[in-house]
């Protein structure tokens, strides 16, 4: 064992328990069977990835919650920001979205440098499909608990989302993390 083995640190379980869940709840999201599912009860739409869901999360949500100040219109930019990545990134998404059918993308009538952004009928048949698959699959998943645990749980996950949106990564902490990774000869 290298005497960085991390099986040599300490560990509180608790925080092991967390970090594990983690892990493995993005994996939930990314199960082969909910994009089957949503292509099947969206007949006749291109090959959906989920980076199609998100853009079309993101386009919903904004959508939603669109106000006179930004005269209704859904951005590249919002988007970027709504999927915390960088412009470019969120543009190419877009781009693909457009080119699934799910997004149209008009000029805006306020800003000629800018494009609003809206779900097409497809767009507004997979978010409702991806919706309902979500909260079928959530009811089984937590079927057999309690109403309590499920307010407590959907309390707690939306306060530990909340704090992990809030808090800034540390770029060097992850480079120490391969410096420390690396095992000396």
């Amino acid at each position: 064992m290298g005497t960085n083995d991390v099986s040599a640190e300490p560990v509180d379980p608790v925080l092991a328990d967390i970090g594990q869940a983690v892990f493995h709840l993005r994996r939930v999201w990314a199960k082969p069977g909910l994009m089957r599912k949503i292509r099947e009860q969206t007949e006749g739409s291109r090959p959906l990835q989920m980076s199609n869901l998100m853009v079309v999360h993101a386009v919903s949500g904004l959508s939603a919650e669109a106000t006179d100040d930004d005269a209704g219109e859904v951005t590249v930019g919002a988007v970027a920001d709504r999927l915390e990545i960088d412009p470019s990134t969120a543009s190419r998404l877009v781009g693909h979205a457009i080119d699934a059918g799910l997004v149209s993308r008009r000029p805006s009538p306020f800003d000629a440098r800018r494009a609003n952004l809206q779900l097409t009928d497809a767009g507004r048949r997979v978010r409702q499909v991806a919706h309902r698959f979500r909260m079928a699959y959530l009811a089984d998943l937590t079927a057999d608990w309690t109403e309590e645990e499920r307010v407590q749980f959907a309390h707690l996950l939306k306060r530990f989302t909340h704090a992990a949106a809030q808090a800034p990564v540390d770029p060097d902490g992850i480079g120490k993390i391969f410096e420390e990774a690396k095992v000396a000869d």
